[in-house]
């Protein structure tokens, strides 16, 4: 964790100036590193806003190429780019708003057989896909390794908030054993102002578990509905009999 340079104090002075942040958070931040996997409408605007704020390394998993239907949420991309790989935007993007940031983009998504490689490399995943089959995986990666990730998922106008942290709190598993009954593989509705703020508060936590400024929903979980503006937070615990976290 290196010192802030002259410039880092000026660009970051509006955080610094948060009471209780300061230049030590913005030292840890600095010194801290990230994989937001995908970076679609949701995962997006946490690697930027992540970016934005000053983290020292950022992974970001992304595959495919951008279709039409991508660009009601997925800020990173630009109209002229369907048909092209996302990978390559995302990482143009990110570069044009935070040069300084260590970034790898890696033109896959999450399984079986890069989770794991992937979390080893940071200290916090982001878990943003849209499948359940890519959550499941990167929980199973982030317990085995006792890595924290904050978990965000959205659907319609609905979104779902927490942070995990392994031994401490509920993994993945324990909160939906299964896939839950909306998701069907076929995709789901997305109105992209709603992926756009549940990403930016997902960014929030993940600042706040890397620099311990503040409270991060540990063992809590936030739930809104955008089409009433109701919020709740509730308590959520861990299972006894989880096959993923169980153990600890």
């Amino acid at each position: 964790m290196g010192d802030l340079s002259e410039r880092e104090r000026a660009k970051y002075r509006r955080q610094i100036m948060i009471p209780g942040f300061g230049e030590e958070a913005q030292r840890r931040l600095k010194g801290a590193s990230a994989l937001v996997t995908r970076a679609g409408g949701l995962g997006g605007p946490v690697a930027l806003y992540l970016a934005a704020a000053g983290i020292g390394k950022l992974v970001v998993a992304h595959g495919g190429t951008l279709t039409p239907s991508n660009l009601n949420r997925q800020i990173l991309m630009t109209h002229d780019w369907v048909g092209k790989p996302r990978a390559d935007k995302i990482r143009e993007s990110i570069l044009r708003l935070n040069p300084e940031v260590d970034l790898t983009v890696i033109a896959e998504d999450a399984h079986a057989d890069n989770a794991a490689a992937w979390v080893a490399q940071v200290d916090l995943v982001c878990d943003c896909p849209p499948t359940f089959e890519e959550r499941f995986v990167l929980n199973e990666a982030v317990v085995a390794q006792r890595k924290p990730m904050v978990e965000a998922a959205m659907n319609s106008m609905e979104a779902y908030l927490t942070v995990i942290v392994p031994g401490e709190t509920p993994c993945l598993k324990c909160l939906y054993p299964e896939a839950p009954p909306w998701w069907s593989g076929r995709g789901f509705p997305v109105l992209g102002a709603v992926s756009g703020a549940l990403g930016c508060l997902a960014a929030i936590e993940a600042i706040k578990v890397l620099t311990g400024f503040g409270q991060p929903l540990k063992g809590q979980m936030l739930v809104f509905d955008t089409e009433t503006q109701d919020y709740r937070k509730f308590a959520v615990q861990r299972r006894a009999d989880c096959p993923v976290c169980g153990g600890l």
